[in-house]
């Protein structure tokens, strides 16, 4: 199968992040979409972080009634910081009946170059890029854009972050339509971000 990995801490994974999921699953080649829960980003602070049991729970609730999306706790038992190219050649060597992909944010390719190994993740691996809405008007497009193994893919433009959902949580505003229901159930029981 023809795999896209969608990488992130998903802290709480949230609306967005399906939209996005799913429009890859079912507008491209692709066969499934795994969500990698990363328990460590190396590019971002853990302060805020949920343990990563509790986020790949939240994810497997969050897409329990599709059979195109999956979640993967491949990184957990790895070194932290995770660095997305040893957890492809990890996925590749557990998985060589299939074919992976990776999808980010149109964002994440101004920092893509900073990635370890990030010209390998291109040859062997390629990327799917969704647009991103938050961009500054003088900022150049990146040049990764015209490479032959990156693909642009049109999806809705969403700018929802699990950031400020996070903060509605503590300061006791309501998050319902940003997370599924099931979600928002498991943050409210569990006390979660308070």
């Amino acid at each position: 199968m023809n795999i896209g990995l969608f990488f992130g801490s998903f802290n709480p994974i949230h609306i967005g992040h399906l939209i996005i999921a799913n429009t890859m699953a079912t507008t491209t080649d692709l066969d499934q979409v795994w969500f990698v829960v990363s328990p460590q980003n190396p590019f971002k602070k853990t302060k805020s972080l949920l343990h990563e049991f509790d986020r790949l729970d939240m994810v497997e609730r969050a897409i329990a009634d599709n059979n195109r999306l999956k979640a993967t706790d491949i990184e957990f038992s790895m070194p932290k910081p995770s660095y997305t190219i040893d957890t492809l050649d990890r996925l590749r060597e557990k998985f060589p009946q299939h074919t992976f992909r990776l999808i980010m944010g149109e964002d994440n390719l101004a920092q893509f170059a900073n990635w370890k190994e990030h010209e390998r993740i291109l040859t062997e691996t390629g990327l799917y890029v969704y647009p991103r809405p938050v961009r500054e008007p003088t900022a150049t497009p990146s040049p990764f854009l015209t490479h032959t193994n990156v693909r642009l893919v049109q999806s809705p433009l969403l700018d929802i972050s699990a950031t400020f959902i996070r903060e509605a949580i503590r300061t006791n505003r309501s998050i319902r339509y940003m997370v599924p229901d099931v979600v928002e159930e498991m943050i409210t029981r569990k006390k979660f971000y308070l």
